[in-house]
């Protein structure tokens, strides 16, 4: 008499399973070592761990996802792509997979595929904040102000602690013309975290939007504590500085911006008006000439130029300047703006 099938199927069944004791106790190890290689920034080692891991067990969710993790924090992008978009394939509803497949592709400058992947996470699990923190990123480096407000808005209300998002917040609702709530933005940032960088760079920013000068001098001073070698930050400075008629001030940091960034033809003009207010129009001169050849469709230093060539006697020189002034001058742009600088 045969062996009936089902004691068969058993027999195979327990002369296989003595493998699986010997592989799982190892997958769980190596996915444990990737993970704290992971948590302390050992990117290289994580890699290894993972790899190891996935030789072993290929369909393994874990060790697949913390691979793609890796490698993208590694910057071995394509690597981290291959493996992403096999993992999204077998696993088409994990969040987490979707989510790092998008960063990936931020990370390549694929900023149409990377909010899809990453709006494709959102609509499978929006209860993180770096989920919505990071589709702001991508729509903020797209300029889409307001759709990246509203994601913001998300990860405030996930982690109302973090004060990055109320400074990404502001710079998108100033970008919208939405000054006032810019404002509420830097100053919730600087109450959770008042060393965060160029938090009080951007307070400034919005309080010069509004016209407000004295108070944007003194968030820019703060912020020049922390930053003393930031162009833009002793620009912006310099040219509230002018606006508020403190020119001795305005000279100091403006030559310093320019001094750091000699190609900033905006700081090269500010620069130029205050010495020529101050009473220097000689001195004046080289700084406008300077704005000029680095930004020739731009007006304003040519009129600056005229006049200060006037004060010395130029008259011929002068009248040459105004009447490029007169030529190049257009109707300018209304540019809000968000204030520039990097986020961190």
């Amino acid at each position: 008499m045969g062996i009936p099938r089902c004691v068969a199927l058993l027999a195979l069944v327990v002369a296989l399973a003595p493998t699986v004791p010997s592989q799982t106790p190892q997958l769980s190890v190596l996915i444990r070592q990737g993970q704290d290689a992971l948590d302390a920034s050992d990117f290289a080692r994580a890699t290894h761990s993972f790899e190891q891991a996935r030789q072993i067990a290929p369909d393994s969710l874990e060790a697949n996802r913390g691979l793609v993790l890796s490698y993208l924090q590694e910057g071995r992008l394509a690597d981290a792509e291959q493996i992403g978009q096999a993992a999204v394939g077998h696993w088409p509803n994990d969040a987490k997979l979707q989510h790092w497949l998008g960063l990936v592709y931020f990370k390549k400058a694929q900023n149409s595929s990377a909010l899809a992947a990453l709006r494709r996470s959102e609509t499978l699990d929006g209860t993180h904040y770096d989920i919505h923190f990071d589709i702001a990123l991508v729509l903020l480096s797209d300029a889409s102000y307001a759709p990246a407000a509203t994601e913001l808005e998300k990860a405030i209300k996930l982690d109302p602690k973090a004060a990055l998002p109320h400074v990404l917040l502001g710079r998108a609702y100033q970008n919208t013309n939405r000054s006032m709530q810019a404002l509420e933005q830097f100053q919730a940032a600087l109450r959770l975290d008042p060393t965060i960088p160029l938090g009080h760079y951007h307070l400034g920013f919005a309080y010069a939007s509004l016209g407000r000068n004295a108070e944007a001098i003194v968030e820019y001073e703060k912020e020049l504590q922390h930053s003393a070698r930031n162009p833009v930050v002793l620009y912006q400075l310099g040219h509230c500085q002018v606006e508020a008629g403190e020119w001795e001030s305005a000279i100091e940091h403006l030559q310093s911006a320019t001094e750091i960034e000699p190609n900033n033809a905006d700081a090269f003009y500010d620069l130029g008006k205050a010495l020529f207010l101050e009473g220097d129009a000689e001195g004046a001169m080289p700084a406008l000439r300077r704005s000029i050849a680095l930004k020739p469709s731009n007006p304003t230093p040519h009129y600056q130029l005229s006049r200060a060539l006037d004060k010395v006697g130029k008259k011929e020189e002068a009248k040459q300047e105004l009447e490029a002034f007169a030529a190049l001058k257009k109707a300018q742009p209304v540019t809000g703006g968000m204030a520039s600088g990097p986020i961190q």
